[in-house]
């Protein structure tokens, strides 16, 4: 009697005797699991490997807010007025782009709320005078 053989199977068969299988990477080597248990072993190793924070994965409004939280601190490094205005208002600007996108799912939006760039001026300049 003739076994039954899917084409996942065949394909597999066919490639281990075309030698496709030989010589590969890690052939032989054990895997490194730091926790066997843990299910999204690979999703972690996939986002090291990548180089992948995990703050890229964040919704875009969580994303603004959390760089809005940042705010003037993260811009104690410019050196000009002028470059501080520029950081504020494109931040403003990806928040009422933001505002545009559709919501999605249910339950209230998150709302990111864009920051007073004078405001944000005049905290910048008194972190610079500080240092």
């Amino acid at each position: 009697m003739e076994r039954y053989e899917s084409a996942v199977d065949r394909a597999i068969r066919e490639a281990t005797e075309r030698g496709a299988f030989d010589d590969l990477p890690g052939a032989g080597k054990p895997l490194h699991l730091r926790n066997p248990g843990d299910d999204d072993w690979w999703l972690k190793q996939l986002m090291e490997r990548e180089q992948i924070s995990g703050a890229e994965l964040v919704p875009p409004t969580i994303a603004l807010r959390r760089e809005a939280d940042t705010y003037p601190e993260a811009l104690v490094g410019l050196s000009d007025e002028e470059s501080v205005r520029a950081v504020l208002e494109d931040f403003n600007e990806r928040v009422r782009a933001d505002w545009r996108r559709p919501g999605v799912g249910r339950g209230l939006p998150v709302i990111a709320r864009p920051v007073d760039v004078d405001d944000m001026i005049a905290r910048w300049r008194a972190l610079r005078a500080a240092r």
